[in-house]
């Protein structure tokens, strides 16, 4: 039997806006994924935490409030620090192309804006997972 893929979506910092990521957890677990939502006002080390309480597979951030290069380096790093270089981390949000760019130099995975269907982030982090878990 396949494993399903252990997915931690969470919103961090202080932006309450959460109709889309409660979207997409219930997409992800209708996918056949194992959600792990853990809500608002997440910070980076509880968001990390999880991760490695719950041997995620993949950790996905809604970020709304323009502190995304903050929060994305932040979560990485913490999750280098901790061995989790063997984990996604992804998300999306209101996410500048070039600040994309920059996250990706750092290792941060594919980033989605508005407008990215539901499926083409499924497909993603499935073949992410498929070509990389160990």
């Amino acid at each position: 039997m396949k494993k399903k893929i252990r997915i931690i979506m969470a919103k961090p910092g202080l932006d309450g806006h959460d109709r889309g990521i409660k979207i997409l957890a219930r997409a992800y677990r209708d996918a056949g994924m194992e959600v792990i939502y853990l809500g608002l006002r997440q910070t980076p080390e509880m968001i990390v935490s999880a991760a490695l309480q719950e041997d995620a597979d993949v950790v996905a951030l809604s970020v709304l409030s323009g502190a995304h290069m903050t929060i994305f380096t932040k979560v990485k790093k913490l999750m280098e620090d901790e061995g989790l270089d063997n984990v996604l981390l992804t998300g999306g949000g209101i996410i500048p192309k070039e600040d994309m760019k920059t996250l990706s130099e750092i290792g941060v995975g594919q980033l989605f804006g508005p407008g990215t269907t539901v499926d083409s982030t499924i497909e993603y982090i499935e073949n992410w997972v498929n070509d990389n878990r160990k």
